[in-house]
């Protein structure tokens, strides 16, 4: 079977071809990882559109959902395509719309009301803040940096991220509590949530201290991620204001198919929705 020869050399080319891109450190993290489980799954082997189909297989028959599959064909794909080996692309598995989240991934009010209780119980000052602000205003983990001491007295933020720049309002109660929060930091100016070594936090510690709170507040870890806070921040908002265009805008999505995602209800309030059609005798 002919094809081309993979080198590690080419994920750093790739590395630097994506920043090229202007993508985002995570988004480079990500390509990169999956671009490296393609080429520790090659083991030597050529690459080709037939080895592209059999790791697309192989993925499969991991069980991954159909996203993540698509997720880690993208990255891959891409890397095809900056090398010039475009023939060996595969097309990306066609998922139909699902009208309604998973019951057991789908973060309740109340529970992350009881998530801020348990943060507060246990001392953890800092993580119940940065909660409660990533809940509401609706920013993603990643652009926590940009709530700066600054954006506080300005009451709001200005998010430059993918070419793309959004102005987030931040109500004035959050403003007053990171005001104080920051002057009992001894912080005069830039982020306010910072790292022991003064730099900024990273998905994985925001991501690792949430979940070391699910015990203490009876909460499914499946459900306990800083992008919930998002998802349940954007289902607020749109109760309130039932404009999917305006919530698009402040979540910072170019497509309302985007932003449709977040409104997805559960399965169950789904089933309520079913019985109040009356439509059985």
């Amino acid at each position: 079977m002919t094809g081309h020869t993979f080198q590690q050399r080419f994920l750093e080319r790739y590395r630097a071809h994506l920043l090229e891109e202007e993508r985002s450190a995570s988004t480079v993290e990500k390509y990169l990882r999956d671009a490296g489980e393609f080429a520790r799954w090659l083991d030597g082997g050529p690459v080709n559109k037939q080895a592209m189909i059999a790791w697309k297989s192989a993925l499969l028959a991991k069980n991954l959902t159909p996203a993540t599959v698509n997720a880690k064909l993208c990255a891959v794909n891409g890397l095809m395509r900056f090398l010039g080996w475009s023939e060996c692309k595969v097309k990306l598995l066609r998922i139909q719309r699902q009208i309604f989240r998973e019951q057991s991934r789908s973060l309740s009010k109340g529970e992350y009301l009881r998530l801020l209780d348990a943060a507060r119980s246990l001392g953890k000052v800092r993580l119940e803040l940065l909660m409660e602000a990533i809940c509401s205003t609706g920013i993603r983990v990643g652009e926590v940096r940009y709530l700066t001491v600054e954006a506080v007295h300005a009451g709001k933020a200005v998010i430059n991220l993918k070419g793309k720049i959004r102005v987030i309002l931040l109500p004035g109660k959050l403003c007053r509590k990171l005001k104080k929060y920051a002057e009992k930091q001894k912080i005069a100016s830039g982020e306010i949530f910072l790292a022991k070594d003064g730099g900024s936090l990273s998905r994985k510690q925001i991501w690792r201290e949430m979940k070391r709170l699910c015990e203490t507040a009876e909460v499914e870890p499946s459900k306990v991620f800083p992008h919930n806070l998002r998802h349940l921040f954007a289902m607020a908002f749109y109760r309130i204001c039932r404009d999917i265009v305006k919530l698009a805008d402040v979540l910072g999505h170019s497509s309302i198919e985007t932003t449709r995602i977040y409104l997805c209800s559960t399965g169950s309030e789904h089933t309520k929705y079913l019985e109040h059609l009356h439509l059985i005798a």
